[in-house]
């Protein structure tokens, strides 16, 4: 059974938005990790207004650089990401996002964004493709 959605009164957003460095660009990395198993699904960027929408609404919602704006995981895709706890490390300047990610969090289709490995001097691909993101859109 999914957790319900974690969700932040504006009090606890303001906290977390006065805690965290972003860099010049306005922006702070944040790694998304299932929250049960520990799996790294992905690293993103955020902004302000990222992090808020994020914490106000319980859903993963990232900064987009090549679109230059706001990207809602799992908009075209379908595959979201349920906000379970958000963290700050020590220096305030990389976010641990804590997801239960419905479907798969990998934009070409596999479960995570970390599917390749330097094995033997070579780059190998180590986890298959799970869903054809061609049917389902891509985020």
């Amino acid at each position: 059974m999914s957790p319900a959605a974690t969700t932040y009164q504006q009090s606890e957003i303001d906290t977390a938005l006065a805690a965290i460095n972003f860099d010049a660009q306005g922006l702070v990395p944040a790694i998304a990790q299932q929250h049960d198993s520990g799996e790294v699904l992905m690293m993103a960027w955020m902004d302000r207004d990222a992090v808020a929408e994020t914490m106000r609404t319980g859903r993963g919602c990232y900064w987009s650089r090549s679109r230059k704006g706001p990207w809602r995981k799992g908009d075209t895709s379908g595959h979201i990401q349920t906000l379970v706890e958000l963290r700050i490390d020590c220096d305030g300047d990389t976010l641990l996002v804590l997801v239960d990610q419905t479907g798969v969090a990998c934009h070409t289709g596999r479960h995570n964004c970390f599917f390749r490995a330097i094995r033997g001097g070579t780059l190998e691909t180590i986890a298959p493709i799970v869903i054809d993101m061609n049917k389902t859109g891509k985020d």
